[in-house]
């Protein structure tokens, strides 16, 4: 009877340990769980890291969860939340991963749910284009369900910022190789960073690198006119975006004919695809940790 008693008890605290442990629930990202453990606990400031998304996990863990860790370790007193944008990306991300991710009302009503009472949002979009704008105004309307709320800069937004981004790109000094960034693009007037970074590249002497744009302005053909009779032989392609996801697995180093890869190859380069967001970059996390402290001095 004895052994019978310990049993059951040995049995129940297996099962409360399951259940602790989170075992038999759905899927959970591992730079999300990682993100909700940051900060501060029953905190009512919290740090909202809005991006558009990205289905491609490894990328999202080692961009965006970057980010997050890098503005959670820098600011310990907030807690750290996410929402994405893409919609697409989130019911993508539930439908095949059981992973649900907010977008950026129902993260803003939980906060307020949660009693949060200073609240700063940080995007990490590229550009303060229609996304930015969009999000603003969205904000407009929570002002008043917050005591205190801010919104920060997106990545290039100033001269310290476009030339941050310029020195983390790769090195590539042998006069053979042409270095291309692919960058989104959009129709709003905030297209003209990629002009900026251009000169800002030019400027720091870094000739041989030329951006381009999968949906907008500069093109590819832009791209390889300028590149024409420089004497390249190799072009390396990286992504001018913070996750390498869709855009950068497909349009820049898919194996269809009409991607970027595939189009310089048929122009007699030998390409290499460097598929590495901007995320990525330690000193990139760093610009928006700065924006963040920026937005949170705002407030005082």
């Amino acid at each position: 009877m004895k052994m019978k008693k310990l049993s059951v008890v040995l049995l129940s605290l297996l099962a409360a340990v399951m259940v602790l442990s989170g075992c038999g629930g759905g899927a959970q990202d591992n730079d999300s769980a990682e993100s909700a453990e940051n900060g501060a606990k029953n905190s009512d400031q919290a740090i909202l890291v809005v991006s558009f998304g990205t289905s491609y996990n490894d990328s999202r863990d080692k961009t965006i969860g970057a980010i997050e860790t890098a503005a959670a370790e820098a600011f310990p007193e907030y807690e750290v939340r996410r929402a994405f944008t893409s919609q697409i990306i989130i019911d993508k991300l539930k439908e095949r991963d059981n992973l649900e991710i907010d977008n950026v009302t129902e993260a803003l009503d939980r906060a307020v749910a949660d009693g949060i009472k200073t609240l700063i949002v940080q995007p990490t979009h590229l550009m303060n284009g229609y996304e930015y704008t969009d999000l603003k105004e969205e904000l407009e309307t929570y002002r008043d369900k917050f005591e205190k709320i801010a919104l920060g800069e997106p990545l290039l937004t100033s001269e310290e910022d476009f030339r941050a981004v310029a020195s983390e790109t790769s090195s590539y000094d042998d006069g053979k190789t042409a270095i291309c960034f692919m960058g989104h693009g959009t129709e709003a007037d905030s297209n003209q960073v990629y002009t900026k970074m251009q000169q800002t590249l030019a400027a720091m002497g870094k000739d041989a690198y030329y951006i381009g744009t999968v949906e907008a302005e500069p093109t590819l053909e832009d791209v390889m006119a300028a590149m024409k009779d420089k004497g390249y032989s190799r072009v390396v392609l990286e992504p001018l975006m913070v996750v390498a996801g869709d855009h950068a697995n497909n349009d820049m180093a898919g194996d269809e004919e009409d991607s970027w890869k595939s189009q310089l190859q048929a122009s007699g380069y030998e390409v290499e695809c460097v598929l590495k967001g901007l995320g990525e970059f330690e000193g990139i996390q760093d610009i928006y940790t700065d924006h963040i402290r920026a937005a949170v001095d705002s407030l005082s």
